[in-house]
């Protein structure tokens, strides 16, 4: 197959893929960016732990500031997302690669969708699989015309739990890592959350001026308690399975020393797993998650209430998509303000908190993949998979709270997922594999948020500094033990939403940068006609489109600088 002769002025146009800096250990920290994340985080947990009662105050009247009266703007910043992402994925730009021309990937399809599956919301998944729908069932959203515990309920449930897990949460990773990944292989720019806005501001006054510091500050801030929360939550959900395996009852408050210890011991596992690097740490995790999920997926399908999930499949797949507009732009004015901001408001502002660490870490893995291909894979392939995770296992938990076995009364979050295991044979079996499952996805997730806040702090290098990763997964596990111990997980949360809060504004202005950039990108500029772009293209480096069809060159082109043409 004989190359496209635009192809050497595409890559002399893009330049070198991210180059890294030569530097090594300490030397390749940003002092300041680290400094400054690392000091507000331990002030705030010093600050928790020494004036527990005043700070939590002050954060739960932030918190119900910001959903009372921004609550529009993430409904609308999500919904948004969605839109945009679907755009770019069928319009113009998509056949455009996250890469210089010619170069591969660097995952397999399977592990680069494990990989950012377990990142995303592996623990989740676990947490809420059936406590959510089984909640909605009992006591169905306002905006529901539904009696409690009955089909149309039910329906309602499923869809409203699909609404929560699935497009809009993935659209809101997809077009934070578009931007990212675009940024760093296709233009050459460092892995940074503040690299991509070199587009509007230019490079000099992101770079040179630090007009991006405080960009990536806030990354690494939001990253923080983002990750910590996860991990809280992985760390009650072993602690109820050994809670319950141990004296065969449920508790609603096992404490907080067998939390904190399982968050201690998991960490060790976090630090030996980031040491080992991506392709050997997080790519084997990642993999083992999906095969256990698959394992304990199949097991309560064959044993639970299999027609019953069959049938709810694509009645609760209708349900959502029948009233995915209506669910999308739900607000306020006319009621259930408390229903929202304990939900979908609750939500919206979780998943962008993540967006730093899943938005860097889905960037960092999507190397080689078209515009095109990112956004149908990031969007639709884990979409699918939390559709399957929620019909099975909240289907099962709706069949059973239908038939009288109340697994919403349980109280516990953490604990309705055993519930629904009691009822089913081999339930020391299954509950075991949760734990392990869970304690995978604590891992993984802990260990690609380390490798994140690792890049973030050392000016987007590809392949951090390891005792700075080590550094990141240690103080990850610490914060979200000492949040646990002081306030709960009620209080880890309202501060990840409080620092998620300034981070739509944020995503809203990588969306424009991209918009500028892909405007720009060389195969868009060879369809539009024989012109030659400005020097400002491309970070600097002329753009010459070959002439076509006998035309000939224009009259100011030049050709690519010497050294740069690939053969």
């Amino acid at each position: 197959m004989s190359k496209d002769p635009s192809d050497d002025s595409i890559e002399a146009a893009l330049g070198d893929a991210v180059s890294e800096p030569a530097r090594t250990g300490w030397a390749t920290v940003d002092k300041t960016v680290f400094g400054v994340s690392a000091g507000i985080i331990v002030v705030v947990c010093l600050l928790g732990v020494l004036f527990t009662q005043t700070v939590g105050d002050a954060a739960a009247s932030a918190l119900g500031w910001v959903t009372g009266n921004l609550g529009w703007l993430f409904i609308l910043g999500a919904s948004g997302f969605v839109i945009f992402a679907l755009v770019l994925a069928f319009g113009r730009y998509g056949s455009i690669p996250l890469s210089r021309e010619g170069q591969g990937t660097e995952f397999s399809t399977l592990s680069w969708v494990s990989m950012m599956f377990s990142a995303g919301m592996g623990i989740g998944l676990m947490f809420y699989g059936v406590f959510e729908p089984v909640t909605h069932l009992a006591s169905p959203p306002p905006f529901v015309d539904a009696a409690p515990n009955s089909p149309d309920a039910a329906n309602a449930a499923m869809a409203y739990t699909f609404f929560h897990w699935g497009l809009h949460p993935w659209a809101i990773y997809s077009v934070v890592g578009l931007a990212l990944a675009y940024s760093t292989y296709r233009m050459g720019r460092g892995n940074l959350m503040s690299a991509p806005f070199q587009a509007i501001f230019g490079k000099d006054r992101i770079e040179t001026k630090g007009w991006g510091k405080p960009i990536d500050i806030l990354a690494i801030i939001c990253t923080k308690f983002g990750s910590a929360t996860s991990l809280g939550l992985g760390a009650l959900q072993i602690a109820a399975g050994i809670s319950l395996l141990s004296t065969g009852t449920f508790s609603d408050d096992p404490g907080t020393a067998l939390p904190i210890i399982i968050i201690c011991v998991l960490t060790v596992g976090v630090v030996f797993s980031a040491a080992s690097g991506l392709a050997k740490g997080i790519k084997w995790l990642s993999n083992t998650n999906m095969v256990l999920s698959a394992v304990l997926l199949l097991f309560v399908f064959v044993v639970g209430p299999t027609v019953f999930i069959l049938n709810l499949l694509p009645s609760a797949i209708g349900a959502y998509l029948a009233d995915l507009v209506p669910m999308s732009f739900h607000s306020a004015v006319f009621g259930g303000s408390d229903w929202l901001a304990s939900w979908t408001i609750f939500y919206w502002a979780w998943w962008i908190s993540w967006t730093p660490f899943v938005g860097t870490f889905i960037a960092r893995i999507s190397r080689g993949r078209t515009i095109r291909e990112f956004v149908l894979g990031v969007l639709l392939v884990p979409t699918a998979v939390s559709i399957l995770w929620f019909v099975v296992f909240g289907g099962a938990g709706l069949h059973l709270q239908l038939n009288g076995v109340d697994i919403a009364g349980t109280g516990s979050e953490a604990a309705g997922f055993f519930a629904a295991l009691q009822q089913y044979p081999f339930f020391i079996g299954s509950a075991l594999v949760v734990m392990v499952l869970t304690a995978v996805f604590f891992v993984s997730g802990a260990d690609a948020g380390a490798l994140v806040l690792g890049t973030l702090s050392s000016r987007g290098r590809k392949e951090p500094w390891k005792p700075l990763v080590i550094f990141w997964a240690v103080l990850t596990g610490a914060v979200a033990a000492v949040l646990l111990f002081v306030g709960g997980l009620g209080a880890l949360q309202t501060f990840t939403i409080l620092a998620a809060s300034p981070f739509v504004v944020i995503i809203v202005g990588l969306c424009v940068s991209l918009y500028v950039d892909l405007r720009r990108d060389p195969l868009r500029q060879r369809t539009l006609g024989p012109v030659r772009t400005s020097s400002e293209v491309l970070g600097s480096v002329p753009f010459t489109r070959p002439a076509t069809d006998g035309d000939g060159p224009p009259p100011d082109a030049s050709p690519p600088p010497p050294g740069n043409r690939s053969g």
